[in-house]
């Protein structure tokens, strides 16, 4: 399961849980790219709940997946930091002094590091503030690295949920970033081979689309697709 849905995953399993008491929901979090690259090494995952559509749909046309996936959520980018920041600036406020260390996920396996290059190439401020970039392997080690070693950050909207980060506010601590500086962050789901005849399996993936899980992706900072 992709990092960025790390704090929406307890409610979803809650809510499936009341319709399917008896099956236990198992999860590893980590970044999509290294959990598809598990896959492609025979760790015996049944679903994929990705961040990035292009993974499932490599698993797929390689046969590591039974189905095409499909969309369950659209991601957002926001800006945070720890510390009051003047967010009325936008991006631009990356290129103040004050601003040593910007915490971003590596673009090369993660959405939403691939996501903010593309809102600072767009805003083209990219090559200004590349001397200032601390990279993450993942959503996860983005916002640790954000709230630890870095001045300011690119992070999930819904890591926001996270207990740590629920004190802060926005347009002083985060300001989300225009969705039109960026492509849409699909985030998609698939069965993967391991659970071709696992009822349990297609339940879950079924519960996904269902508007229970709608509302729960709603309320932790998604859109629908």
């Amino acid at each position: 399961m992709a990092a960025n849905v790390s704090y929406a995953t307890q409610e979803l399993i809650k809510t499936f849980n009341t319709q399917h008491p008896n099956t236990k929901v198992l999860t590893t979090l980590g970044g999509t790219g290294k959990l598809v690259a598990q896959i492609r090494h025979a760790a015996p995952y049944h679903l994929l709940m990705a961040a990035d559509m292009r993974y499932p749909k490599a698993l797929y046309r390689d046969g590591l997946a039974i189905n095409e996936p499909k969309i369950y959520a659209h991601g957002a980018l926001v800006l945070m930091s720890r510390t009051e920041q003047d967010f009325s600036k936008g991006l631009k406020l990356l290129l103040d002094s004050s601003i040593r260390k910007i915490a971003i996920a590596n673009p090369k396996i993660a959405p939403y590091g691939m996501a903010s290059f593309e809102a600072l190439e767009k805003s083209a401020l990219l090559e200004d503030i590349k001397p200032k970039l601390v990279y993450g392997e993942s959503i996860a080690q983005t916002v640790a690295h954000t709230m630890v070693a870095a001045d300011i950050g690119f992070i999930a909207k819904s890591s926001l949920f996270a207990p740590a980060l629920r004190h802060l506010k926005e347009h002083i601590h985060y300001k989300e970033v225009d969705l039109t500086l960026y492509t849409p962050i699909e985030q998609g789901i698939v069965i993967l081979k391991n659970g071709e005849h696992n009822r349990a399996v297609k339940e879950f993936y079924d519960f996904i689309f269902s508007d229970e899980a709608a509302k729960i992706f709603s309320k932790y900072g998604y859109s629908l697709p």
